[in-house]
């Protein structure tokens, strides 16, 4: 029944996150957990001096963050997306109430474990490897499914979100896709979070 259960949901579900695929896996985004309504709340300005854009959001009336990227990006639905290569920032919020019926007590390593459910939900079958770290004040969660069926070279889809706790009420979820190696965002999820800076009431803007 379980090998049914992989058969039946794996080509639907893997249509939203394969498509972001990166050799010798697929580094995929938060596809069924989008919690920006839109992009209102995230504003990005392009620095043609520095060649770097700067991004703000706004999480509460009393809770907002930036951070700076490389080169141009956009915003688009659910994020930014590099201008000059195909490199994507999914970007999303998670409450601590929306967290509150799971067991651990960290908020981050919570939301990890709402990831995990969520994802192990919609593909149809429990991750073949799972790995929780930390850097830079953030909890990088990442889940490996390993199936001959998925299009890569390596049969192999791994799924990653960086997760910096904003507040005691708020986490925030950074997914990035479509970099061209490893090493290169390694290289840009820590430049990621060593810039992002977390601001109060008077910081926020509107």
């Amino acid at each position: 029944m379980a090998s049914m259960m992989w058969r039946g949901v794996w080509p639907g579900a893997i249509a939203l996150v394969i498509g972001l695929a990166v050799a010798p896996m697929a580094y995929a985004v938060n596809d069924p957990l989008d919690r920006i309504d839109g992009t209102e709340a995230i504003q990005a300005r392009f620095d043609a001096a520095s060649h770097q854009t700067q991004v703000s959001g706004k999480v509460a009336p009393d809770l907002c963050f930036s951070f700076v990227l490389p080169e141009e990006w956009h915003l688009t639905e659910v994020g930014l997306k590099a201008v000059v290569s195909n490199a994507d920032l999914s970007i999303g919020f998670r409450s601590a109430e929306e967290l509150r019926d799971m067991p651990q007590s960290d908020l981050a390593i919570r939301d990890a474990a709402a990831l995990q459910r969520d994802f192990e939900e919609m593909l149809g079958r429990p991750a073949q490897s799972v790995s929780l770290t930390s850097e830079a004040g953030a909890t990088r969660w990442s889940a490996t499914w390993i199936d001959a069926s998925l299009p890569t070279a390596s049969h192999a889809m791994t799924v990653e979100t960086l997760i910096m706790p904003l507040s005691s009420d708020w986490v925030l979820e950074l997914s990035l896709s479509g970099v061209e190696s490893r090493e290169a965002y390694d290289a840009l999820a820590g430049r990621l979070l060593t810039r992002l800076k977390v601001q109060g009431r008077a910081a926020c803007q509107g």
